[in-house]
This record gives C-alpha cells, structure tokens and sequence, in this order.
C-alpha cells in the first residue's frame, strides 16, 4: 500500500474512533487512558514521491468578518460555558460571520484529545459538566455564525513538557545556525553575545517541521481534532512558520544573521533528498559563516513547510471535505519568504489553503495602507481576510474604526478582529466597532490597483 493509501486510511481510523467516543461522552475520569501516540501514529506518513492535490478553493472570503477568540485571554470562554451566549451576542453585535476559536496552543488541547495535553480539556469538563466546544459550535451555527479551531502549530510556546516533546525528542525542536537547539535558549532568549545583536520576536520552543517524525505527529494530532468535531466549520493555522528573529535576515545566502533549521538529522534529510552537501561548506565542522548550497537550502527548509500545509489540508479534508482551512500569516510578504520559510501568497495561488489572513497589526496606517493596497492587486485578493489589530486601539477606537475604513478603501472586502477579548475588555471599543460606518462588505471594491503614495 502507499503511503498516499495509508494516510487517507488512518485518517478514516481515526475518524473512525472519534464517532464512537463522540457517541457517548464520558467525563474525562471515566476516559480510558490515552494511548501512547508515538507508537501508533502513522497519518500524514506521504512519500516524497507522491504528488499531494490541494482541493480548489470553493469558499471565498467576501464578506467575512472574522473574530479571534483566545484560549487563555481575559475571557477564556471555553473555560466557562455561561460566556458562550455573551460572545454569540457580542459577535453578531460586531458584524462577525466567522469565530477563530483557539482550542490547540503550545501543545495543550481545549478539545476532547488523545495526541495532545488534554489538561485543559480535562478541567473544563470539570467545571461545565460537558463539552464546551461541542456547545460552543451548536450555539454558533443556530446563530448563523461558523466556527474554525485555531491551532498554534509549530509554537509550543515556553512548554518544554509537550507530549510531542516526549514522545519525539530533543531533534523535534529547531536548531539555529551555531547549532544551539531553542531548548537551550536562556529564557527562551537568544544566547549572549548574539543577544547584543538579535532578538525573538515571540520567544518560545519552535517544531521542526523537517525533523523525522513531526509532519506526522502534527497531521495526526489536528486529523483527530476535526474527526472528533464534524460540525467545525474550518481549520485555522497559526505559526505556520519559522520563528522570527529581529532584526530579520534575508535566508541564509549572505552568511549572516540567525536563522533555524540547521538539526542534525534535517541536514542528512536535506543532503539525502537533494543530493547536495550543504548547507555547511564543511559538514564536519560547521562554520555558521561559510554556508554553501544556500539558494537550494532555503528553498528546500521553505518547502517542509509548505508540505506540512499541504499534508494538514489532505488529511482534514479527507475527513471533512467542505472544511475551510486558513492561515494567520505574516503580514510583510517578503519576510515571510525570505526569513520565515512562509510561502502564504504560494499557498493561496495553489489552492492550499482557502483563506490567509495577513496579520497587519500596526498603529501606522500608512504603512497599513501601502501593505493592503498590495494584497488588493493580487489575482486572489477576495480570499485575503486583512487581519486588524483592534487591540491596539482600547483607548481610541477612532482609530480601530479608521483602519477598517483603510481596509474596504484598498479593496479587500473580508477583515478579521484580533481579538475579541480585547473587544470584550472594553466598552468603548465595543460601542464603537458597533456602530462602525454602514459599508457592506459585499459591495464591490474599488480598482485594486493600489494608488502611488
């Protein structure tokens, strides 16, 4: 059998064993133990030789408006089944269509899940008496609104203690270009002297999505998740990438900087399939300033990522064909090629992924302006949702309202709240985005060709 045959059979395995638990639920301390994952799993095994078909992008994103919902903000609504009604309200209230719900973040898991930390799940069983996803979704949907589980997936966070993690090992984590693993990251902070120079843009453990094995885990973990809940109405991917350093650095051509990636058994995995010696110029005895095969490296890092996309939609969709998947991506198009091995415009053009959502988190609404004009002349601009950094603006919603304007100007018809706790937190901003200026998002744009500065 191929590995393109096994992965669509233990995806329906899977699916398999979540209708008989999603049957008859238990409280998780009547819950048979969860299995060992990493003696089982084998879903998203593909070989390289097997061409994956993303589907065809069948839902655009005009007139979406999204809302981010944290699993661990002030409002932790999982956590506490009587908001649930209040976030449907206030949702409607704000013109949402669609809920990001945050339910899988540094390995943990707020669903009923057997390959991830089902310890928040578990708790909030607890304290509800039921599932709250389950309710959540059932309460959504009579409201005409969708849900996608957010899932941050290759953030572990600062979780040293994941269960991929245990069951992987040391080599699941990335390793920068001086061969030190994040792991042994001082606080999670790049190590002195290079401290002088560089900084995590959000310090944290990051997976490797080329080291054996985490494609696979990964596939199989969130597989499970949409198995378990067919009434989800999408997927959404968060930290899809590689970790952001500052300053940034432009790939690993130059020589300079810090980038990620560089563990052993990447390099042999990078070496065997490509043929190519790189990327140090001797294996033997790494100097992270003589690099060689750099073009064919950074590509090749790129491209793990990508099909780690590609392996995710398959699986889920295989599952749930009608699902949505999504992605909060980088908002600077070139940083996220260049530095962090996110190829998003790639994967909407291929049909990947149905929507990205480019987090354009800024107070400077020029630069707003200049960086949504650019998505608005892209031939796929109707499934680009402009991700709004409401939060920045709890003392001046004028200004929340304002980038909203700058949004629909440039064209783009679809938008995305981050976050409606912060919504939540504060009345002001709450009355304001309510009564926003009268713009359907369904009326036709503008020219989207950008006008000069």
């Amino acid at each position: 059998m191929r590995h393109s045959q096994v992965l669509v059979a233990s995806v329906l395995a899977i699916a398999f064993l979540a209708c008989s638990r999603t049957s008859d639920r238990l409280p998780p301390a009547e819950l048979p133990p969860a299995p060992s994952p990493a003696a089982e799993i084998t879903t998203g095994a593909v070989d390289e030789d097997v061409t994956l078909s993303p589907a065809e992008p069948r839902v655009s994103a005009v007139g979406v408006r999204g809302l981010w919902v944290l699993a661990e903000g002030s409002q932790r609504v999982l956590e506490n089944a009587d908001r649930i009604e209040r976030l449907i309200a206030d949702a409607k209230r704000l013109g949402a269509t669609d809920l990001f719900v945050q339910v899988y973040r540094g390995g943990r898991a707020w669903y009923d899940a057997t390959l991830a930390d089902r310890g928040p799940y578990e708790a909030l069983y607890f304290a509800n008496g039921r599932d709250t996803l389950e309710l959540l979704i059932e309460q959504a949907h009579g409201s005409g609104l969708r849900v996608h589980a957010w899932v941050n997936v290759l953030s572990l966070s600062q979780n040293e203690n994941a269960p991929i993690l245990r069951d992987l090992g040391r080599d699941a984590v990335l390793v920068d270009r001086r061969g030190r693993s994040l792991l042994d990251y001082p606080d999670f902070e790049v190590p002195a002297p290079d401290r002088g120079w560089y900084r995590m843009g959000t310090p944290g453990l990051y997976l490797d999505p080329a080291a054996p094995g985490v494609a696979d885990r990964l596939v199989a973990v969130f597989s499970e998740l949409i198995a378990r809940y067919p009434g989800l109405d999408g997927l959404h991917l968060d930290y899809i990438r590689h970790p952001d350093v500052l300053p940034f650095v432009p790939g690993s051509r130059f020589g300079v900087g810090l980038d990620f990636g560089y563990g052993e058994p990447t390099q042999r995995r990078f070496r065997g399939e490509t043929g190519r010696r790189g990327p140090f110029q001797d294996p033997t005895a790494p100097d992270p300033a003589r690099l060689v095969d750099t073009t064919a490296w950074d590509d090749w890092r790129r491209q793990k990522v990508t099909d780690l996309v590609t392996q995710i939609g398959v699986a889920t969709r295989t599952l749930q064909p009608d699902l949505l998947l999504s992605a909060a991506v980088i908002a600077y198009v070139d940083r996220a090629y260049l530095s962090l091995s996110q190829d998003w415009l790639g994967w909407l053009e291929d049909s990947r992924i149905d929507w990205a959502v480019p987090m354009a988190y800024t107070l400077d609404d020029r630069l707003l302006r200049y960086q949504l004009g650019g998505y608005a002349g892209h031939p796929d601009r109707d499934r680009v949702v402009a991700g709004l950094g409401t939060w920045l603006f709890a003392t001046d919603p004028d200004g929340a309202l304002r980038q909203i304007e700058i949004a629909r100007a440039a064209g783009l018809r679809a938008d995305a709240l981050f976050s409606y706790d912060s919504i939540a937190d504060s009345a002001e901003l709450m009355t304001a985005l309510q009564v926003a200026p009268e713009v359907p998002l369904q009326t036709a744009p503008p020219d989207p060709t950008p006008a000069p500065p």
